[in-house]
């Protein structure tokens, strides 16, 4: 009896460690640290768009905004940074999403807040599809709708 407790109890903690795969921990810790957004693109999209990011500021104004990500409690702030932008730090909380996307390719939830880290928006946020991350280099789209279509919005940065 006393080894079926305890292949009992071995199984409730092997299970109970299983919650985030391997991949999506290291992810995390890849995030961690500073990054600069270098440029914004809208693939298969010609044209000049006025875009507003969430809901803070122009597109012009996010880049070569510096990002600083913190992996051990999920917080972040970046600021923005241009010719008519306001420069001020902006707080958030972001999580990688691994449970609705395909193996390998992560949402990347967003949700800003004020500088204690609470919601400014409630229950909403932003969700980007993380396209790439290494290193030095990680990639985020996000698709909106224009005109009723879809239409995607590349943010590149290098670390």
């Amino acid at each position: 009896m006393k080894k079926y407790l305890i292949l009992i109890f071995i199984s409730a903690f092997l299970l109970s460690c299983g919650g985030t795969s391997k991949v999506a921990k290291e992810a995390r810790k890849t995030f961690d640290g500073n990054w600069t957004l270098t440029s914004i693109t809208y693939p298969n999209n010609a044209g000049d768009f006025n875009v507003t990011l969430f809901n803070e500021a122009s597109a012009s104004c996010f880049e070569n905004s510096t990002w600083d990500f913190v992996s051990n409690n999920n917080r972040g702030t970046y600021t923005v940074s241009g010719i008519g932008c306001d420069g001020d730090t902006n707080y958030f909380i972001w999580s990688i999403d691994e449970e609705n996307t395909p193996a390998g390719l992560y949402d990347f939830l967003l949700k800003p807040t004020n500088d204690d880290y609470k919601s400014t928006t409630g229950n909403q946020g932003f969700r980007l599809n993380l396209k790439n991350l290494s290193e030095t280099n990680m990639v985020w789209e996000q698709t909106v709708s224009l005109d009723g279509s879809p239409f995607t919005i590349r943010m590149n940065f290098t670390k």
